[in-house]
């Protein structure tokens, strides 16, 4: 059965939630702090001998509970860097912290909104695309890697219509033309649609939009219609 945690003395709205870069507050995030977790841990910490391991975790201001723990290194990868609850859940499987400590902390944080994989992939989506020019395809696969739910991902990237893709992808060939220019247009043709695929376009989005671009330049563009 599940553990259940007092949390109604802890000052979880100082901490930013998804997107924010505010820091919480001093008391609000430091080792030990949390007001409602591990409620007399510095009582059964001042009871152990002083060469213990644990004594020794206490004297460095570490908490004991392991509720606290999760909640403490939750906050601190928060601050500043949303995150999601699987890459959370990994950090405090990496640290030790046990399952049921780990699972109470992700899904009281999911309850007030500090964890919110909807809101990150939505984030993501928009940074990414507008901001390194990447397609539907190179972002599912990056929001799966973070282990967002696929649903929510098909949601997030259903931001993107078609003609936004494309739109973006002339503004990548656009920027990189230029440095094409001397090579033949075989080669030319090969580093802008690779560029293209390496973003996650289609074959025949990327094959469409070089061709336009090289044919905008002058260039002969006849048999280009075949993929590369």
């Amino acid at each position: 059965m599940t553990r259940r945690t007092e949390w109604s003395g802890t000052d979880l709205g100082a901490v930013p939630g998804p997107g924010s870069t505010a820091e919480p507050t001093e008391g609000s995030t430091g080792p030990g702090r949390g007001a409602g977790f591990g409620e007399g841990s510095g009582r059964r910490s001042r009871s152990r001998s002083s060469g213990s391991p644990s004594s020794s975790r206490a004297e460095k201001g570490e908490p004991q509970d392991p509720v606290e723990q999760a909640r403490n290194i939750c906050l601190r990868l928060l601050t500043g860097t949303p995150r999601t609850r699987k890459q959370l859940a990994d950090a405090l499987r990496k640290r030790e912290i046990p399952d049921e400590a780990a699972e109470e902390v992700l899904s009281r944080f999911v309850d007030v909104g500090l964890i919110d994989d909807a809101a990150f992939a939505d984030a993501w989506v928009e940074s990414r695309h507008h901001g390194r020019g990447l397609a539907r395809r190179a972002l599912v696969r990056e929001l799966r890697t973070k282990g967002v739910d696929s649903a929510v991902i098909d949601e997030a990237v259903g931001q993107l219509d078609p003609e936004q893709e494309e739109e973006t992808a002339r503004e990548l060939v656009a920027r990189k033309l230029r440095s094409t220019r001397g090579l033949d247009r075989d080669k030319r043709l090969r580093r802008l649609a690779g560029m293209l695929a390496r973003k996650g376009y289609g074959e025949g989005m990327a094959l469409r939009v070089v061709r336009q671009a090289l044919e905008a330049e002058g260039e002969d563009t006849e048999g280009l219609d075949e993929p590369f």
